[in-house]
Formats: structure tokens, C-alpha cells, sequence
């Protein structure tokens, strides 16, 4: 099935060059060329991926990504920005984005990332008899990395692909301490190098959602001066 996407870019000649090359690769190619057509195309049309530029007219890029991520979207969200600038990275995943990719960018790079987070989060196959379903359960967190699935205590619980991504990789390597650059290499590849601050926003994120109380995380525990390691709580 043909995925479809949407790109909101106000530069016509980035948009017309997204469009051709992404249409060439076999995908269905919408554009918005403001912040407030994106937004409304993306919650009628619900596409498969949002290419979203931060600056925009009407509303910006990142008012963009938190109203899709309040109308419980989780849409994965790949910003295009002209400034390589942690603050406007780091802001735009606390609001809900997944990646991030700074201009100018090759046709051949923007194919690649979207194929790679498509593939990341496209639907798994039906489980038959024969291969049960692989499904991680901490007491009242249960994790369905098939199915992009967490609920805690029977109570489904919302998450970004990127969120999804990293809770999947701290749990299939649970008990194991994970620097936070093992943590970027493995969850954001070559993205974000050296931006270490992302993996803490996005553990809080996790913490926020999945422990009782954030402050006092069970599952995920900080080693101070290493990194990360997901844990089972003990019994009582």
C-alpha cells in the first residue's frame, strides 16, 4: 500500500523538490505551504508521515507539532530547519517530533530517513499460531513493541514513535547501563551526535508516562555519571 505523506514547507522550490523525489520513490505526496493548512490537512487526511518545517507562516512549525500531538496523533514528525540550533531542536522534541533534519539536505538523505522511520514504524505482520506475540510485561506495564502498544495497569498510554523507539531499547536491554551516547546511536543513529540533552528529554517523557512517580522512577533509573538502565521493581 502506497504511504502517504505530508509536506509543509513554505519554500515552493523545497516543496516542489520534496514532492518530485519522494513521488519517485513510490510514495503519495501532499504539500501545505503554511502552518495552518499543514495542520488542517494532517488532521483530515492523517497521513503515514509529516515532513514540517519550523519556520512557516500563519503557525509556526513547532504550534504545528503540539496541536497534532494533542489531537493524540502519533504521527511520526521529521522537522526541517535552516538553524542547527539545540534549543529549536530540543524544544521540538519536548513538543512531540521525532527527528530533526537541518537544510540544505541531498534528495538522496530525506529518501533514506523517511524510509528508515517508516520502516521503524510501519504495522508488523499478523501473529500466527505458530510465532506468539512477543509482549514485555513489568507487573502493571505491559510493552507490545508489534502492535506500538503500552498500557500501564490496563490504561493505554500515548506515545511518540521516537518515545516508543527508546522504551523498546532500554527494555530488550534491561539491567544494562546505557550512556546516553549508546542511547543516541542506537535510538537516533547519526541525528543528533553530541546532543545528549535529547535522550534526557525523552527519558523524562518516558518517566512522566510510565512510573507512578517520576521522581522516584522504578523502571528507569538514572546511574549518575554513565546513563540510563532499565529495571524490573522488586517485588514487595
Amino acid at each position: 500500500m502506497t504511504k502517504n505523506i505530508l509536506v509543509v514547507e513554505d519554500e515552493l522550490s523545497i516543496a516542489t523538490l520534496l514532492k518530485y523525489n519522494l513521488e519517485q520513490a513510490g510514495y503519495h505526496v501532499e504539500l501545505a505551504h503554511d502552518g495552518q493548512a499543514g495542520l488542517d490537512m494532517a488532521l483530515s487526511m492523517k497521513p503515514d508521515l509529516m515532513l514540517l518545517d519550523v519556520m512557516l507562516p500563519k503557525l509556526d512549525g513547532m504550534d504545528v507539532c503540539k496541536e497534532i500531538r494533542m489531537h493524540k496523533m502519533n504521527t511520526p514528525i521529521i522537522m526541517l530547519t535552516a538553524r542547527d540550533d539545540e534549543f529549536d531542536k530540543v524544544l521540538g522534541l519536548e513538543l512531540g517530533a521525532d527527528d530533526y533534519m537541518t537544510k540544505p539536505f541531498s534528495p538522496r538523505e530525506v529518501i533514506a530517513r523517511v524510509k528508515a522511520v517508516l520502516r521503524r514504524f510501519s504495522p508488523q505482520p499478523v501473529q500466527t499460531q505458530q510465532s506468539a506475540e512477543k509482549i514485555f510485561e513489568f507487573g502493571g506495564l505491559r510493552v507490545y513493541p508489534d502492535r506500538f502498544e503500552v498500557s500501564l495497569h490496563e490504561q493505554a498510554l500515548e506515545f511518540t514513535p521516537k518515545e516508543f523507539e527508546l522504551l523498546v531499547y532500554l527494555i530488550e536491554n534491561k539491567n544494562r547501563v546505557l550512556t546516553r551516547d549508546q542511547l543516541l546511536s542506537a535510538v537516533w543513529n547519526y541525528d543528533f551526535a553530541g546532543d545528549t540533552r535529547i535522550v534526557d528529554v525523552h527519558i523524562s517523557h518516558l518517566r512522566d508516562k510510565i512510573e507512578e512517580n517520576s521522581r522516584k522512577p522504578v523502571f528507569i533509573k538514572t546511574i549518575r555519571g554513565l546513563g540510563y538502565k532499565f529495571e524490573e521493581p522488586k517485588a514487595v
